[in-house]
């Protein structure tokens, strides 16, 4: 019983942190989790104080996808949060059952996950540690956000203890050098967790947390179809901008990602986004760096590190068997000895042919990869008997970005069937310019970053009315500046000049699609109407309005008019001015008073333009004679 309230039933989970419990709340009669702070964190008095300050922040995020916090408190070394229990699982559960995910499962799960941190990023809260094992899936198929233990206010720094807090393999790049928290850093996290539900397996990994850190900020995470074949490309852009190690680059927050995410569903046809994820990559987990941790900064120098080489050996170690004749049992029978010993003649003359004809089966060569995509090469591996093993990533000035460069074993070499070869593709040149693409075609300027090394990024659109609808305006960074290739580079493609909506509500449908015709808007007539202050049949509403501004073609709905609503008046005659105005304008209508000379110091209602109990139309004016 903790705190002489919550009955402990079960431990749910373990974490770098805290360790999360099932319990009752004897009071409520409600089953809640109950998180608790492990003690050597609780001993540590500031830690526990913004613990408690930062719980309470997130007490008031009231948001479907976020697990609630009931209560906060402390029962002796004990420092716990009781919070809203969701029967099901984890995202991670899931990852390690069923491996990668169809894309529109994938997206299905990762569109409230923004909406909740959507919520906190607009609340000026960071999440800082998300990953798959803070996505809960309730056995209804909610998707909720969890652990917001580590959420820190917008643009605040970890410095109290130079160490950064998270979770290695999902740890952005500034967060890393800086220990900076705002909402980018969670957006990039979402990246991470995206490529994890698309390929099943993370983008970086090594045999350290500093190899993992490093890789973070020195390699852009690669494109899913790299792994995937056949993935969207729309997806492989989802991953590119939410992951780009420029910040700015990323979509600013959570809300801007989710409206991206949105976007891409919308451009998916039904077999692109229930395309079957391959289930080879369901295989393993690694679950080492998966753990929220305390991070010393010493470790997140960007340095590599050498691997060890009792590992680098025994990856690569070769079995080999010995042929021997079987000792000679005393007192074996003549007829016996001399049948073996001429076996065993015989197996030692045929070890040059007779053996080689035995084991030759279990042999192949590794096949020519070199300048195969990386994809070709593992379809090549795969036709030929032999697993993929490592894929070491290079630089390389020569050849093109995601070409095979190096195999190990060399190409030709005698290897056993099914053991793996260790691929090394190209990265492209190290650093490459930001090529100019101003003024071109969106496709055409995707295709020129991709052929110099680049990855299109983020494309947002803005008027313009020096370049033409569809071409690009410019690139951040802009043309000229050196990035690592690889790198996402975001566009901006212009809407063409803005075209000013007029107004059209009141008119008959045919002007008003006439008139917004002539300013090169299409028009689209909304099947249901609504009561309006209009005549039946005239345009009632405008979507986009008066005032506001739209690309050359787009559409503009019309909503037609029912007439006006007719409501009945309420009886205000006797009543005050003030209680007059409560009242008709509370039934829907406005209120127009007439005092005359008489009236100039009265307060009550002596008539009504429209009588009590009579009906008006919904909007219209009622005057009221004040005497």
């Amino acid at each position: 019983m903790l705190d002489g309230r919550y009955r402990v039933d079960a431990r749910i989970a373990v974490g770098g942190m805290a360790t999360v419990y099932r319990a009752l709340d004897t009071r409520l009669d409600r089953v809640l989790a109950l998180k608790v702070m492990h003690p050597a964190l609780a001993a540590d008095g500031s830690f526990v104080e913004r613990f408690i300050r930062e719980a309470k922040s997130v007490a008031r995020l009231a948001h479907p996808n976020v697990v609630q916090v009931f209560d906060q408190g402390a029962d002796g070394s004990y420092v716990y949060l009781a919070m809203e229990y969701v029967a099901g699982c984890t995202l991670r559960d899931v990852l390690r059952e069923r491996g990668a995910l169809q894309p529109r499962a994938a997206l299905d799960i990762l569109e409230p996950v923004l909406a909740a941190l959507g919520a906190a990023h607009r609340a000026g809260f960071v999440h800082r540690d998300m990953k798959p094992e803070n996505v809960l899936i309730g056995d209804d198929g909610r998707v909720k956000v969890a652990d917001f233990g580590l959420v820190r206010s917008v643009d605040t720094v970890t410095s109290t203890t130079g160490a950064v807090l998270g979770t290695v393999s999902y740890l952005a790049p500034e967060q890393i050098e800086q220990g900076t928290a705002e909402p980018r850093v969670d957006v990039y996290a979402c990246g991470v967790v995206l490529y994890e539900m698309l390929t099943g397996g993370k983008p970086h990994s090594g045999d350290s947390p500093a190899q993992v850190l490093y890789q973070h900020i020195h390699q852009d995470v690669p494109p899913p179809s790299a792994l995937v074949p056949g993935l969207a490309s729309a997806l492989d852009e989802l991953v590119a901008a939410a992951t780009a190690r420029i910040p700015e680059v990323r979509p600013q927050d959570a809300v801007a990602l989710l409206a991206r995410v949105r976007e891409a569903r919308q451009g998916l046809s039904a077999g692109q986004l229930d395309a079957l994820p391959p289930q080879a990559l369901s295989a393993e987990h690694d679950n080492a760096g998966d753990r929220t941790s305390v991070i010393p900064r010493s470790l997140t120098v960007p340095r590599p590190l050498p691997v060890n080489e009792e590992e680098q050996i025994a990856g690569g170690v070769q079995h080999t068997s010995r042929l021997q004749a079987p000792p000679v049992p005393p007192r074996r029978r003549p007829k016996r000895l001399l049948l073996t010993v001429i076996a065993a003649v015989l197996v030692i003359f045929g070890a040059g042919a007779g053996v080689w004809y035995i084991n030759s089966g279990q042999f192949t060569k590794v096949p020519p990869l070199l300048s195969k995509t990386e994809v070709q090469a593992r379809e090549r591996l795969r036709a030929a008997g032999l697993d993929v093993g490592q894929v070491k990533r290079e630089y390389n000035d020569a050849v093109q970005r995601g070409t095979v460069i190096g195999t190990d074993p060399a190409p030709g070499s005698r290897i056993r069937g099914h053991d793996a070869v260790t691929l090394t593709v190209s990265l492209g040149p190290e650093t490459v310019n930001v090529p100019d693409v101003t003024g071109r075609p969106l496709a055409e300027a995707r295709t020129r970053l991709k052929a110099d090394g680049l990855e299109p990024g983020m494309v947002t659109r803005e008027f313009s009315d020096g370049v033409p609808e569809g071409s690009v305006i410019g690139t951040t960074p802009q043309a000229g500046t050196k990035r690592h290739a690889g790198s996402a580079i975001a566009l901006t493609v212009s809407k063409g000049s803005p075209v000013d909506v007029p107004d059209v509500t009141g008119d008959d449908p045919a002007d008003a699609r006439q008139t917004l015709t002539d300013a090169g808007l299409k028009v689209v007539i909304a099947p249901d109407r609504v009561n309006s202050e209009y005549d039946k049949g005239k345009v009632a509403q405008q979507s986009p309005g008066d005032g506001s501004q739209a690309a050359k073609g787009d559409t503009v709905t019309l909503t037609l008019s029912k007439g006006p609503q007719m409501v009945e008046v309420p009886d205000v005659t006797g009543d005050s001015v003030s209680d007059a105005h409560t009242a008709l304008e509370g039934a829907g209508f406005k209120v127009s008073e007439d005092r005359g000379l008489l009236g100039l110091f009265g307060d009550t209602v002596k008539k009504q333009s429209v009588k009590g109990g009579d009906t008006a139309p919904k909007g219209s004016t009622i005057t009221i004679t004040i005497r």
